[in-house]
C-alpha cells in the first residue's frame, strides 16, 4: 500500500491569517509547527493502516513549509518549488489513494484565505463551474488512477468536497468566519481526527474510485487585472472573453495545471505593473 500525501497550510487548525502563512509574519514558524503536526497525523493513520509507503508533498506557497527534523521519519518529503505539477508533485500510478491536508475553498466565494493556486484570481472555472485546488489535484490523481479518499480544511471547502464526491471522507477542522477569520477546533483534536480518518481511508482505499475524466475542458481564469489578462491572451490557444477573462479549450490535465500555473505568473506580473504606477509619487 503506497500513500500520496498533499499538505497545504490555509486549511490547517489553527490559521487564519496572512500573518501566519506568509514567510517572514510573526506567526509563520507557529503555522510551520501546526502545519508539519497535521502531515504527521496523516502519515501515522496511513501506516497505523498497513502502508508500505508514504510520500507527503509540500504544497503551500514555496513549497518548503514544513519542519523537516519533526516530520515522521517514515514518510518521503517533496519540498521546494517550482514543481511541474505544483501541488501534485510526486503523485503516480504506483500510489494507491491520495490524501488531501490543510486544503482551502476556491477563489471567488466564502472560506478561511480562500483562493484558487493564486491569491491574485478573482476565478477559476472548469466547463463554467469554480473549482478549487482540491478539485483540479483530483482530476490529476485520476489520470494516473488514483482515487482521493480524504480532504481536510474548513467547513467550507468540505462542504464542497462532500457534494461533488459523496465517497471523498473529508475532516473539518475549522469553521470559516470570514476571510481572515475562524473558530478552530485545538489543534490536538484536529490531530486526533486527522489520522483516526486517514487510517480508515488508507484501510478500504480498494473500494475507492477515481473522478471521472472527461475528453475535453475548457479551463477559464479571471485575472485581477487588464493588463493581466492581456499578457494571458498571448499564450498560444487562449482566447479572451472578457476584459479580465482568458478561456483554454483543453485535452489533458497537465494542460491545465501548466496553464494555471503560466497565468499565475502573468497575473503577478500585470499586478506588478499597476502598483508601480500607484505608488508613484
Amino acid at each position: 500500500m503506497h500513500v500520496y500525501i498533499s499538505v497545504d497550510m490555509e486549511g490547517i487548525a489553527g490559521i487564519a491569517t496572512l500573518d501566519q502563512i506568509v514567510r517572514g509574519g510573526h506567526g509563520y514558524q507557529r503555522a510551520q509547527a501546526l502545519m508539519t503536526a497535521e502531515a504527521n497525523a496523516a502519515i501515522a493513520g496511513a501506516f497505523d493502516a498497513g502502508a508500505q509507503s508514504v510520500l507527503v508533498n509540500d504544497s503551500h506557497g514555496t513549497m518548503d513549509n514544513l519542519l523537516h527534523a519533526e516530520l515522521d521519519p517514515r514518510a518521503r518529503v517533496l519540498f521546494g518549488s517550482p514543481k511541474l505539477q505544483c501541488m501534485a508533485e510526486g503523485l503516480t500510478a504506483e500510489h494507491d489513494v491520495a490524501l488531501f491536508v490543510g486544503y482551502h475553498a476556491p477563489a471567488g466565494g466564502p472560506g478561511v484565505l480562500a483562493h484558487t493556486f493564486s491569491a491574485l484570481f478573482t476565478d477559476v472555472r472548469l466547463d463554467g463551474r469554480t473549482v478549487s485546488e482540491s478539485d483540479v489535484n483530483s482530476l490529476y490523481a485520476a489520470t494516473h488512477g488514483v482515487p482521493v479518499g480524504l480532504v481536510t480544511g474548513d467547513d467550507v471547502i468540505c462542504g464542497l468536497v462532500s457534494a461533488t464526491s459523496p465517497s471523498t471522507e473529508t475532516v473539518v477542522v475549522k469553521q470559516a468566519h470570514g476571510w481572515s477569520a475562524t473558530n478552530s477546533l485545538p489543534p490536538s483534536l484536529a490531530c486526533a481526527a486527522i489520522r483516526d480518518a486517514s487510517r480508515r481511508v488508507v484501510q478500504q482505499c480498494d473500494s475507492l474510485k477515481p473522478t471521472k475524466l472527461r475528453d475535453e475542458w475548457v479551463l477559464e481564469i479571471v485575472h485581477p487585472t487588464i493588463t493581466a489578462a492581456e499578457m494571458a491572451e498571448g499564450v498560444p490557444g487562449s482566447r479572451r472573453t472578457s476584459d479580465r477573462t482568458i478561456e483554454h479549450r483543453l485535452n489533458t490535465v497537465d494542460d491545465i495545471i501548466g496553464l494555471i500555473t503560466v497565468n499565475y505568473q502573468l497575473a503577478s506580473a500585470g499586478l506588478r505593473g499597476q502598483m508601480t504606477i500607484a505608488n508613484r509619487q
